[in-house]
């Protein structure tokens, strides 16, 4: 493990221990309100801060689990586990949520139906303990998501997400208390269930943003901009194309790239710019790339011809976002080149297939290929 990967696990294994501290200390209090004041409401968001906990430990389980080496049945490392903890912590949030509704319904039937109902009995000092639980929740929830964009944890973000939520459960909780304490009216089994919907709409979200995680997203596009900068900076390097990373874990990338460099150019000066852009690309993005090679440079007029006609062709396609590698092989009289394609084409064989057409009718001395590329990471 590197330096900036154990630098990582330590602040989240810190901010999860100083969430766990905190979210126990509200468990006792207000697991204690709950039973003298009889209020099952505060008696469930004392259960909600327990799953708390419970996400907290499943967060710093999943960290040390993802740091674990590369194996011979993982070779690319344990990295995704992070995305699994998410999941987990995302069930554990629709399980509070599902649970306060629950509760708050059973709730509302037993003061209705009660022969004598009896609303919960609060002291100001139950209230102000409750109310400092909201502050101290909002401070973990802010606190997680701060540490959890610093360090790119998706466990942390839904961790505080979560906190964030319960905070707002906690403050209808008070309210529902306030309420019971000055005007003796019944509220907080109604609050229950707004704030319990809530809670689900956001582990709905998180599960749906760790299952995208899971499948493989698009790489954050400011990055793969500033990839592509670093490897056109590089002497010798004429146009970066094709970039493609794959994702095994929070900076933990896979990729691979063609590079446009001279066609004269020695095996020696090519293998030189493949390892400055190795070293570059792992030192800065902590990623292994491997580098493909376009030999660029068209030797005669003809070629030229093509080329230009090739361009003005490309104009007319507004799905054509690309074009590159293109080279001719002057002994077989093959040209090829490659088209990056928008995912908002569905027929890019039929567009390829127009393209090829259109060239083949004027310069029929050449037979045309063309590598389709998906739009991996150019809009």
């Amino acid at each position: 493990m590197d330096n900036n990967s154990k630098k990582r696990e330590k602040t989240i294994i810190r901010t999860s221990i100083i969430g766990i501290s905190g979210n126990v200390l509200l468990v006792g209090f207000k697991a204690m309100i709950g039973l003298l004041a009889h209020s099952v409401s505060i008696f469930m968001d004392a259960l909600n801060n327990l799953t708390d906990v419970l996400s907290s430990v499943i967060t710093i389980i999943g960290t040390k689990l993802s740091n674990k080496k590369p194996d011979k049945k993982h070779p690319f490392g344990h990295g995704r586990i992070e995305y699994i903890t998410s999941t987990l912590i995302a069930l554990l949030v629709l399980f509070a949520g599902g649970l306060a509704i629950y509760e708050s319904i059973v709730s509302i039937v037993e003061y209705f139906t009660s022969e004598d109902p009896t609303l919960p009995t609060f002291t100001i000092w139950s209230l102000i303990i409750i109310g400092a639980g909201v502050l101290v929740k909002v401070g973990i929830g802010i606190f997680y998501r701060i540490q959890g964009k610093s360090v790119k944890s998706s466990s942390l973000l839904a961790s505080g997400m979560d906190a964030l939520f319960d905070a707002a459960l906690s403050f209808a909780t008070l309210v529902g208390a306030i309420m019971a304490y000055t005007l003796h009216w019944y509220v907080e089994g109604y609050l229950g269930i707004i704030i319990g919907i809530f809670i689900i709409k956001t582990g709905i979200e998180i599960l749906r943003d760790s299952f995208s995680s899971i499948i493989g997203e698009r790489h954050d596009q400011e990055e793969t901009k500033a990839m592509i900068a670093d490897i056109n900076s590089i002497d010798g390097v004429q146009g970066a194309y094709d970039l493609i990373l794959n994702n095994y874990g929070p900076n933990k990338n896979i990729g691979s790239v063609h590079i446009g460099v001279d066609a004269n150019m020695t095996a020696k000066d090519i293998q030189r710019i493949e390892r400055e852009i190795n070293i570059l690309m792992y030192q800065k993005y902590s990623t292994f790339m491997t580098v493909g090679i376009y030999a660029v440079g068209i030797e005669n007029d003809r070629g030229n011809q093509v080329f230009d006609k090739l361009a003005d062709l490309i104009k007319d396609e507004p799905t054509i976002l690309q074009m590159h590698g293109f080279f001719i092989d002057e002994k077989t009289k093959v040209i090829n080149f490659d088209l990056v394609i928008s995912f908002d084409d569905k027929e890019p064989e039929v567009t390829a297939k127009r393209i090829q057409g259109a060239l083949e009718n004027e310069f029929n001395e050449f037979t045309f290929i063309i590598q389709i590329d998906k739009d991996y990471s150019l809009s």
